[in-house]
């Protein structure tokens, strides 16, 4: 490639991010609600995982465990009840077959069996929602299914034919500015980026990777102010200082933290300090 193509594609980038940054900036000065999500019905037969019955009042949308990297039937059933009565929206989450490993060792699987996967468990959480009256909001992968995807396009491809085979409308949670966005909107879905309040990003955008020791932000203060820096300013700050344009539809909590109940209330305070509301999408 010669030094003039260099020159026109490095401006090219420059003002796709430009464009990117502005459109997201202007988002968020018009935002007048986002989105709470959290990862639900993790517990497993006798063992009990999380605070759902604390948290659910607090958030707008629940993602439940489908029985393959935890749950199983009667927690799904639980948690769609738990949902149902505090008006959250019932989502999916749909991860690899790896109880042991809670859903967060990669796996290779073929597009299609990604597609299988999804297919199966999301049904099985629609199931639920159906016979309690609700349905089905929308589908978020878990773990390393939700990380391989969002960087390669055949992943989130098969992901994306699943929820859209799903039908009726079900939505796609996504991380913001991912392969796995692009693949979504090419489906035609109705797509909704999220945001992690407790996780630090690389500068591409990317989560970094939980074997770094500065992955998880552990001060409940320094997350409440990343979280309203996404949701007011439209951009994160990454682990080398650079800014990072993002649309946050979502904001992702974990709730299997001992300090998830305090965090959240702190979060929710100072949403709504800022005038922000808290509803799903």
């Amino acid at each position: 490639m010669n030094q003039s193509m260099r020159s026109e594609n490095q401006h090219e980038r420059l003002a796709e991010s430009g464009e990117h940054t502005q459109e997201s900036r202007q988002q968020a000065s018009e935002r007048r609600s986002v989105d709470l999500n959290a990862d639900m019905g993790e517990s497993f037969g006798a063992w009990t995982m999380g605070c759902d019955e604390a948290l659910m009042p607090l958030i707008s949308s629940a993602n439940i465990a489908c029985g393959f990297h935890a749950g199983d039937p009667s927690t799904i059933r639980a948690t769609v009840a738990l949902a149902s009565r505090y008006k959250v929206a019932i989502g999916a989450h749909p991860g690899f077959d790896d109880l042991q490993g809670f859903g967060r060792r990669n796996m290779q699987l073929s597009p299609d069996e990604v597609y299988d996967l999804v297919l199966y468990q999301s049904g099985a959480v629609r199931a639920f929602a159906q016979a309690a009256g609700s349905r089905l909001h929308h589908v978020k992968a878990h773990g390393a299914l939700y990380n391989m995807a969002a960087k390669d396009a055949a992943l989130s491809g098969a992901l994306a034919h699943a929820v859209s085979d799903l039908g009726d409308g079900v939505q796609m949670y996504v991380l913001a500015g991912s392969t796995m966005e692009q693949q979504a909107r090419a489906a035609g879905l109705q797509v909704r980026c999220e945001v992690f309040v407790d996780r630090r990003y690389m500068p591409d955008g990317s989560l970094a990777p939980r074997s770094r020791p500065d992955a998880l932000i552990t001060d409940a203060a320094e997350a409440v102010d990343h979280a309203l820096c996404m949701v007011k300013s439209g951009f994160l700050i990454a682990i080398d200082g650079s800014r990072v344009p993002v649309s946050a539809d979502s904001l992702c909590i974990h709730g299997d933290k001992p300090t998830a109940l305090p965090f959240v209330q702190a979060l929710r305070q100072a949403l709504e300090r800022e005038g922000i509301a808290v509803l799903a999408p």
